[in-house]
């Protein structure tokens, strides 16, 4: 993998970097008001800037070992938005040299937020710019909105930029308050890529955010987090319905989960799979499959599809000291298009 200096001949003037996120209860509910619990993963995306002075940025990436050239004031394509959008928020006026590199498998793990926290970062550090991390984090959202065209949520730009590998970060996506929380005890996190792609502009996330929030508008309420009694979404059609059945027991859920032992907490995230599954629809048929065969572990309490859907990664809640076993036991079934990403 060609470095920085492989590329552009000298040393990078800043280098920042920021990690993947696994949500473990509370998907598609950030962009409700809802609450999300997340943790980090050890994978981080890394970001070189260096400036180039010409009017245009070069941007290379490592893992694609592309380079695309965008003039100063433009978008670009490809990959180039995640990065342009970050540095036009940012008032970048100068052409720059930008070299990425990640470890983030893409498909569930945030691989583009902690791209945006990374390149946002470098960003702070080379311009001294007056952004603290809950800030930087709502300008990396903006770049989703702005630039690449997902109308994602905040939680994962906020848990690349806030959470760490130890505990999980609760955050309630309204207040953006946000306190670390314990794993439970005895239990370990196992992480695995489905092998499934997908990409959320060309998916049906956008139409899950456009179906939530005409749901709460049919409810009268500002956001579906407002709702406090389940059975009042079924008077709605389908499949407004189903999908704000989802966002309203997922946020019971993840509140049920900040005082669950591993057995409940496990039993919590099999039901968030089951209702990403048939309300929110988000689900894959091998991503089924994955799951099914972690649930089928007697050492795994619990486990489900992990990020918005459509593909990706699921994560799973594990007895201590044996997720790279069960990781192992279920690939030997899956096969080889899965992967285990954490441990």
């Amino acid at each position: 993998m060609k470095t920085f200096e492989d590329v552009f001949g000298n040393a990078p003037e800043v280098t920042a970097s920021a990690p993947g996120r696994v949500n473990l209860l509370g998907e598609h509910t950030d962009y409700q008001g809802g609450f999300v619990l997340p943790t980090a993963i050890p994978q981080r995306a890394t970001v070189g800037l260096g400036r180039n002075g010409t009017p245009s940025h070069v941007l290379y990436s490592a893992n694609l070992e592309k380079t695309l050239r965008v003039p100063v004031g433009e978008v670009g394509t490809e990959f180039a938005p995640y990065l342009t959008g970050c540095l036009k928020l940012s008032g970048v006026t100068e052409g720059l040299n930008v070299h990425i590199s990640s470890e983030v498998p893409s498909g569930g793990l945030s691989s583009s937020a902690a791209l945006e926290v990374a390149t946002l970062r470098a960003l702070r550090e080379l311009y001294n710019l007056d952004l603290d991390d809950v800030e930087l984090a709502l300008r990396g959202v903006q770049v989703e909105h702005e630039f690449v065209g997902v109308k994602c949520g905040v939680m994962d730009q906020l848990a690349s930029s806030l959470a760490d590998t130890r505990t999980m970060l609760l955050v309630d996506t309204r207040s953006l308050e946000r306190r670390a929380v314990p794993f439970p005890a005895g239990a370990e996190v196992l992480v695995m890529d489905s092998g499934v792609p997908r990409r959320l502009a060309e998916s049906g996330y956008n139409e899950r955010r456009a179906q939530v929030e005409e749901a709460a508008r049919l409810l009268g309420v500002k956001e579906l987090r407002d709702v406090t009694d389940i059975s009042v979404v079924e008077t709605l059609p389908s499949p407004l319905k189903e999908r704000a059945r989802h966002v309203v027991s997922e946020n019971t859920r993840v509140l049920e989960g900040l005082e669950a032992d591993a057995t409940r907490f496990g039993e919590l995230m099999n039901a968030t799979h089951a209702s990403l599954r048939d309300d929110y629809a988000v689900s894959h048929p091998l991503v089924d499959d994955l799951v099914a065969l972690l649930q089928a572990q007697p050492d795994v309490f619990g486990a489900r599809i992990t990020g918005a859907g459509f593909g990706g990664a699921v994560v799973a809640l594990v007895r201590e000291g044996t997720a790279a076993a069960v990781g192992a036991a279920v690939l030997a079934d899956y096969g080889t298009l899965g992967q285990v990403v954490v441990p």
